[in-house]
This record gives C-alpha cells, sequence and structure tokens, in this order.
C-alpha cells in the first residue's frame, strides 16, 4: 500500500509524460469526417446549426485553429494520418480512382502494406483495432487486388466503396454497384442515412468487447460528403434553407452526424470508459466545390470559414481543419490553441508518444506535438509541404478557389507555385490569413528561398 502511494506521488510530481510498461494506455478513438470545412461546427462559427454533441469535446479538451490535413482530398489526407509521412513518398497526390486514370497520374493503385502504418503499431504493442467508415486507400473502381484494411494493423473493418472487405454499399449509387462487383467481403446494402448510426452501432459493440487490452478504432464517416441523403423527419427541421435544396440537405446530415457523436459519447460515458478514452476529432480536407453548385446559382454547401478555398485547393479553406482533442484528467479542458501549428502527419509521432509506445524506426515527416496537446505553446521544428494533382485531376468550382499545386508553410509565410516554379503566390497568413494579397513581388529574397526549398523538396519525392 506505502509502494503504490509513493508511486502515485512521484508521478504527480514528475506530471504526464506518456505511460509506463505497468501503466494502462490509454484507448483512442480517431474520428476523422469526410469533406466538412473549417466553419461547419458551432464551435468554429456556424451560426445556421448548433453541433452540441461534437462542441462537448471542445468543453472537455483542446481545440486547435491551425491544424492542416495532408491534402485538400481525401485519399492523400488519408495516407498522411496512416503513415505519418507525406502522401507524396508513397505516390498518392489525388483521390484514388480506377487504375487507367491512376497510371495517367502517374499515382499507384493502393497504399504499400510496407508503408508505415498507425494501427499496426498500436496492434504490436496490444492494442485492439478497428477501421469502421471511409477507407479510400486502395479498392474500388475497378481495382479489386487492394489489399483489406486488415493488411495495414486492424483486427477488424467495415468500410465503402473506395474500399474492400465487408462494407455497406449504397442502393442505387454507381460506384456502389462497381465495388459490388468485386466481391472481396460481406456487403450490406443500405441507404446513405443509414450508413453513420451503423458505424457508431459498430464501433460500440467493439468498444464493448475489449475487456483486456485497449483499443483504437477509425471511425471515419462519410455522409458530410456530397451528394447529401437526410432522412426526411431530419430535413424538415431545416425548412428555412428550402430556397437551397443542397444546404438544407447539408445541415440535415450534420445534424444526424452530431446526434450520433453524442450517442458514441453518451455510451462511453455509460460504460465508465470516458476518462480512459482519448477522442481525436477533425476532417480530411475542405467542403466541397462542384462547378455546378454554381451554375445552378447556388453558394456549395459547407463552410470553410474565413478562408479563401475549398476542397481540390491548397489555399487554406482547402488544407486547415477543425480540430479537438479530449482526454479527461490529461488534456486540459476548455483550453483553445490559437497559435500552434500542426498538421496530419504529427499524428502518428504524437499518438505514439502519448500511449508510452516505443517510437518505431520510421523516418516521419511530422513531428512529436504532445507538448501541445497538453496545453504547451510549441513551435514546429521545420516548414510543412503540399502536393495536390496535377492537369489531369478535379479544381475547384469557383476559379479564385483554383491554386498552384505546390505549398509550402514556413512560420508566418506561406507559399504557393507550380512544378516548373511559375504561378508564385506568397501570403502572410498572419495578416492576411483569407490569402487575399499576394505579396511575392514584394518579398524576393523570401520567394526565392522558400521556392527552391519547395521545389528541392518536390525533386525528392517518387
Amino acid at each position: 500500500m506505502i509502494y503504490k502511494l509513493l508511486t502515485l506521488f512521484f508521478v504527480a510530481l514528475s506530471g504526464f509524460n506518456g505511460f509506463s510498461q505497468e501503466q494502462q494506455k490509454p484507448n483512442i478513438i480517431f474520428i476523422f469526417i469526410d469533406d466538412m470545412g473549417y466553419g461547419d461546427l458551432s464551435s468554429y462559427g456556424n451560426r445556421k446549426l448548433n453541433t452540441p454533441n461534437i462542441d462537448r469535446l471542445v468543453d472537455e479538451g483542446i481545440k486547435f485553429n491551425n491544424f492542416y490535413v495532408g491534402s485538400p482530398i481525401c485519399s492523400p489526407s488519408r495516407v498522411a494520418v496512416t503513415t505519418g509521412q507525406y502522401p507524396s513518398r508513397h505516390r498518392i497526390t489525388s483521390f484514388i480512382a480506377g487504375s487507367e486514370q491512376n497510371k495517367k497520374r502517374g499515382m499507384v493503385n493502393y497504399l504499400d502494406t510496407d508503408a508505415p502504418s498507425m494501427a499496426r503499431t498500436m496492434q504490436k504493442n496490444g492494442y485492439a483495432t478497428a477501421h469502421f467508415g471511409k477507407w479510400h486507400m486502395g479498392g474500388g473502381r475497378d481495382v479489386g487486388d487492394a489489399p483489406r484494411p486488415q493488411a495495414y494493423g486492424f483486427d477488424e473493418s467495415l468500410v465503402s466503396f473506395e474500399g474492400l472487405g465487408d462494407r455497406l454499399l449504397i442502393k442505387g449509387e454507381g460506384l456502389s454497384e462497381q465495388s459490388a462487383e468485386l466481391g472481396q467481403g460481406k456487403i450490406t446494402w443500405v441507404e446513405k442515412h443509414e450508413i453513420t448510426p451503423i458505424l457508431i452501432d459498430r464501433t460500440i459493440d467493439f468498444i464493448k468487447k475489449q475487456k483486456n487490452s485497449p483499443f483504437y478504432v477509425h471511425l471515419w464517416p462519410g455522409d458530410v460528403h456530397d451528394p447529401f441523403k437526410a432522412k426526411s423527419e431530419h430535413r424538415a427541421l431545416f425548412k428555412e434553407f428550402s430556397n437551397n435544396h443542397y444546404e438544407q440537405e447539408f445541415l440535415a446530415v450534420l445534424y444526424q452526424l452530431d446526434r450520433e457523436i453524442g450517442r458514441l459519447l453518451d455510451e462511453l460515458d455509460k460504460m465508465g470508459l470516458a476518462d480512459e478514452t482519448m477522442i481525436v476529432f477533425t476532417s480530411d480536407n475542405g467542403p466541397t466545390d462542384w462547378k455546378f453548385y454554381y451554375d445552378e446559382n447556388f453558394q456549395p454547401p459547407g463552410s470553410a470559414g474565413p478562408f479563401r478555398g475549398r476542397k481540390w485547393s491548397l489555399y487554406e479553406g482547402g488544407i486547415r481543419e477543425p480540430f479537438i482533442v479530449r482526454w479527461p484528467g490529461k488534456i486540459p479542458a476548455g483550453r483553445i490553441n490559437q497559435t500552434t501549428v500542426l498538421h496530419a502527419t504529427d499524428l502518428f509521432p504524437t499518438l505514439v508518444n502519448l500511449t508510452g509506445i516505443e517510437p518505431p524506426n520510421i523516418e516521419f515527416d511530422g513531428q512529436d506535438m504532445s507538448k501541445a496537446l497538453k496545453g504547451e505553446r510549441l513551435d514546429r521544428d521545420k516548414p510543412l509541404y503540399w502536393e495536390y494533382g496535377g492537369q489531369h485531376d478535379i479544381t475547384p468550382g469557383n476559379p479564385r478557389y483554383v491554386s498552384p499545386r505546390l505549398a509550402m508553410l514556413d512560420g508566418k509565410w506561406k507559399l504557393l507555385l507550380n512544378d516548373d516554379g511559375g504561378d508564385v503566390e506568397l501570403y502572410n497568413l498572419e495578416k492576411d490569413q483569407a490569402e487575399t494579397t499576394n505579396l511575392a513581388e514584394n518579398h524576393p529574397e523570401r520567394v526565392k528561398e522558400m521556392a527552391e526549398s519547395l521545389l528541392e523538396w518536390k525533386s525528392e519525392m517518387p
């Protein structure tokens, strides 16, 4: 008894620094929303809809205002959080499509199973692992030989039409019908609005089975990705937006998503697991920006907040996302971090540190930002880089959001340019977060220095 009291005393004195082998590792639920914009949560400025359940994570955890994903589109963004590396290293710079289109764009058909995987690292260190939701790192269209999520370290999986293995496919949807032809797992046909409740059910069931080991779960819902298919009773709650049926459907879908996440949080409370579980919440890229919205004289649904750009753009609205972490008793509650810059590639080294796992022998592009998650201000050690697609890829419907395909962030300075060094844009984000004023001509030395670094980085990619 005296030994235990002394141990607790010295741990309290030393502060939290990860876990020793004798201590219980935290459970982790990583919620990765598809196409949610920076301004879609009420805690990040949405005035059309309250998201009280997701905002609860802000009240009980820490909110970051400067989190960046690895790409303004799904597949490479998911590769970045999975590997802790830039997706360009894995020749995934846009969404994974059919094999011919992938080849045309110089992309692979799926993430190599030899690539680093956070789930695999967790699994090897005693975690029960599961992936429920959108995958999009291989499988779908005509790619029927992609590995299932189990090959990357997941004990269980349930995906959608962008992956293989057991999956939920949408009735009457073309890509789902293509996926069904590939076989490779148990297929369940559903309406789109049924998917997230099923994913929440699977997550809860998986957690209930874990009595003797910590768990690491991906909950990656795809219902905020258009086309939006809301339940009729949820749609009826937003009749005031019926003059823009796209917006009405979007808000109804977001309403259901918030309720379902609330249901998960309530179940964690009932199971007595809230204090033992770290929840990480973010999105993979900015909100949709198809040209047809503008052609029909509608503003696209979803909000990028105060930022220029949306999905498919390397301006801030395409790559800056909400980021919230809750872990009661370990991460300060109600804290807002307005200065620290976080990146998707940081998640792997950061979560490894917070679980006390020995870091794997991986050359991370991200860095351990665990001190920032614990409430400290922390500056980055090196710049950040982005690459998005090419001439054969999707661009935003709003011409003002079409960005150069390479970007670099170094402190307050952000540079964008194309592979040939043309179309140079330089912004001071401290003074101009909306990227309205190109300062390239005013700072030629800054442009020269950053352009050399960015183009050198690009030359090092496969």
